[in-house]
């Protein structure tokens, strides 16, 4: 082994061994509160309880079907994942770099000589064939060394910007879960609100038929059959609104399970309860959602990939080393094409340094630096975002809860009031107005009590979906 070979082989190596330009990333620190600001009974931390799965903890089959159905087929999961696709294989692309390349070549060309060369015409005898053959394989290699690291920031850009996406991923999928089971319960409750109204208007029709044969027998006034009828004529007007509600949301429910709008509404025909299981919630401290929110770690990501791109714009400042080789053969007949005689070859070092560029490579570096500052700010904005979700979602859980209870009672009181005052009229103690009010004062209770018990399970919804729930963060670990 001769000594240049050598020689190229240890400077090779120390180029290989270099520096690495730009600022290394920094995780940045963030400033959390020790805990949350609500205090409830919603805020218990639970020891070994995942919200991984949180939906399951309704216990109602139908809502984990439909949950299993939408994250196999749901279009808007598929083009997420098509996504992350992308961006593996444009981190692929980007470690591609620090391999050397290398490509086979062939060429034939049949050509001619000048008889007049100025420098060999005159010595070309008489007769000799200005045409010849011209037979060349062989192959050509190059390699750029990553000396000052731009390649490798290049990787570590890709690196961060496919975890982006594999994050921006679990976030459609925490999306999708709320929302599968946010229009579930309005299913749900919509079923129990028209359930409610028909025995409303069941009773109240009868309230009708009794005042006007009390009309027609004399012992009553006109108006009590008119009011009677004013309050059915009311409650029957909201079936049609509560009904159009209730298949908006059914047809919802399809288009995220990736199919017709329609396709849902013969399987959930059949009236079910609203779920109302309501385990404890894990809700931990403010510090846990940088681990559990993908959009929070989808923004670190970002701020990773950004400070990488510093690098890579820095390593333009710089001289790029290059090795190129060529190997092959040459001759003008393929019969001794491939002797040794007809070997050609020639391997040595490429420097290219760009030294007047007019400002560019500095305007890129500053372009870099500036968008890193904005991905700083999206990350610090996307954690004081995670925190206002869970402390609206805590807030507002708490208080539907305890209108929830309040409600409750009113239709205990409202049930007694129509009680006494049908007693009182059926003796002619009372007016009928007070019936009339009675019973809309009852399905007027009726109907906010279950619009409430939906909301406190929507909450509890909105409280795991706030909290990152949806997904197994140990899988992106």
């Amino acid at each position: 082994m001769n000594r240049p070979f050598i020689l190229w082989a240890v400077v090779t190596a120390g180029l290989v061994a270099g520096c690495t330009v730009g600022p290394n990333y920094r995780a940045p620190t963030s400033t959390l509160p020790p805990q949350w600001s609500e205090q409830q009974s919603a805020n218990e931390a639970v020891a070994g309880l995942s919200i991984a799965s949180w939906w399951k903890g309704f216990n109602d089959p139908e809502l984990n079907s439909l949950v299993v159905r939408a994250l196999l087929s749901n279009p808007d999961l598929s083009l997420a994942e098509s996504r992350v696709r992308e961006a593996r294989a444009q981190r692929d692309l980007a470690a591609g770099a620090f391999w050397p390349t290398a490509e086979a070549t062939a060429s034939y060309a049949h050509a001619r000589q000048s008889a007049h060369q100025p420098l060999l015409g005159g010595l070309i005898p008489p007769g000799t064939s200005l045409q010849y053959n011209d037979y060349t394989p062989g192959f050509d290699a190059s390699w750029e060394l990553d000396v000052f690291g731009g390649t490798r920031r290049s990787v570590e850009a890709a690196d961060a910007s496919m975890a982006t996406i594999v994050y921006n991923r679990q976030d459609v999928e925490i999306t999708l879960i709320a929302e599968v089971a946010l229009n579930y319960v309005e299913v749900r409750g919509g079923q129990r609100r028209l359930a409610i109204a028909e025995l409303n208007i069941k009773a109240q029709r009868s309230s009708v038929a009794l005042t006007r044969d009390l009309f027609r027998h004399g012992l009553s006034s006109n108006l009590d059959a008119e009011q009677a009828a004013t309050v059915l004529s009311q409650t029957e007007a909201d079936v049609p609104t509560i009904e159009n509600a209730l298949k908006a949301n059914v047809h919802r429910l399809g288009i995220l399970l990736g199919q017709a709008p329609g396709a849902l509404l013969q399987e959930l025909a059949i009236a079910a309860p609203i779920p109302d299981a309501r385990p404890p919630v894990p809700v931990g401290i403010p510090s846990d959602l940088l681990r559990r929110r993908a959009d929070v770690r989808s923004a670190e990501r970002q701020l990773a990939a950004a400070t990488a791109q510093i690098g890579v714009a820095t390593a333009d400042l710089f001289p790029k080393f290059s090795l190129t080789g060529k190997a092959g053969w040459e001759s003008v007949s393929t019969g001794n094409l491939f002797q040794s005689a007809s070997e050609v070859w020639s391997i040595g070092p490429t420097i290219q340094w760009q030294i007047i560029d007019a400002g560019r490579v500095r305007a890129n570096i500053n372009v870099q630096k500036a968008r890193e500052q904005e991905a700083l700010a999206t990350y610090k904005k996307a954690v004081l975002a995670s925190l206002e979700d869970v402390e609206n979602a805590l807030v507002a859980y708490g208080q539907d809860q305890r209108r929830e209870r309040l409600l409750a009672q009113a239709v205990q009181t409202g049930q007694n009031a129509l009680q006494i005052s049908q007693e009182l009229y059926r003796h002619g103690l009372a007016n009928f107005i007070n019936v009339v009010e009675a019973e809309r004062t009852l399905y007027q209770s009726q109907d906010q009590l279950v619009q409430s018990d939906q909301a406190v399970t929507q909450d509890l919804i909105a409280l795991y979906k706030a909290l990152g729930g949806g997904w197994d963060d140990t899988l992106t670990q």
